[in-house]
């Protein structure tokens, strides 16, 4: 009996132990492959518990979510002759774990062909264009250019190349200091440019206010004199009205003021006839 019950658990143990040996678990963010001698049996894609057979069969886990890498700096040359030195990432995505696992095996080697396959397009695309498109708008449409031809060749290795960016674009230090220059030479020339059209701008400016202000000068000069007219002829139509009604005192107030504005000086002298008309209100002589 106890021969027995020892032979029995160790049964027990053994198909305890092969139990558990082949219960795996998929998480969410992972998908997993099961091999046999080597081979590729079952793609699992959904999260769960599984089963596999021990010794047998073994289980490799690839991420199914977007994964980055960033492509090693390189030096690239334009079509006009100009050099570039360019960073790029890549977004990606493993689609087929079994096709990926039999061609790059990891993220590692995944790695390195992206690299080699980016720079290969980058190089391609870059070489028909001149360095001034690569720094304008047209760099989306390059850019999606070289991720289409880096999509169609990472489909060989399972994955799909969700974007391809560049990080920076920078020109060789030999380079640099004189592209800047001319530049800087540029930037001088429009900047003389738009300088001599404002001055322009404000001399045109200037002369049509001066225009102006003489305009508004002569018209307002001519409404003050007619309004000063108006006035005068206002005035002289009021001394008529007033000095019509009595001539004689007119004709004295006159006189007065003459005799006023005529004898102001204490040395002044005149010589006139005792009959002058000048003298009458005087009363010289009588």
């Amino acid at each position: 009996m106890t021969i027995n019950f020892q032979v029995k658990s160790i049964l027990l143990s053994l198909l305890a132990f092969f139990v558990i040996s082949g219960i795996f678990t998929v998480d969410q963010r992972k998908n997993a492959v099961i091999f046999q001698f080597g081979e590729a049996v079952r793609t699992i894609n959904q999260p769960g518990i599984y089963f596999k057979v021990p010794f047998i069969q073994n289980v490799a886990f690839f991420d199914n979510r977007v994964l980055h890498i960033e492509a090693e700096a390189k030096e690239l040359t334009a079509a006009d002759g100009k050099r570039v030195i360019v960073d790029a990432f890549a977004k990606f995505k493993i689609t087929d774990p079994i096709m990926f696992y039999k061609t790059v095996n990891n993220f590692q080697g995944v790695s390195i062909r992206l690299n080699k396959i980016i720079e290969a397009e980058m190089r391609k695309v870059i070489g028909r264009i001149e360095l001034t498109s690569l720094l304008s708008s047209s760099r989306r449409s390059i850019i999606e250019q070289v991720r289409d031809n880096v999509n169609q060749e990472a489909k060989n290795f399972g994955i799909d190349v969700i974007d391809v960016r560049i990080l920076r674009a920078d020109l060789p230090k030999e380079n640099s200091a004189a592209i800047y220059g001319r530049m800087q030479t540029e930037r001088e020339k429009e900047a003389r440019q738009i300088r001599a059209e404002g001055q322009e701008e404000a001399a045109r400016i200037r002369s049509k206010a001066d225009k102006e202000s003489q305009i508004i000068l002569a018209e307002a000069y001519m409404e003050s004199q007619i309004i000063k007219g108006q006035g005068d002829a206002e005035a002289a139509r009021i001394f008529n009205e007033a000095f019509g009604k009595d001539p004689e005192f007119y004709s004295f107030y006159r006189h007065l003021q003459t005799y006023k504005n005529t004898m102001q000086n204490n040395d002044t002298t005149f010589i006139l006839s005792p009959d002058s008309k000048f003298l009458q209100y005087l009363q010289i002589g009588k």
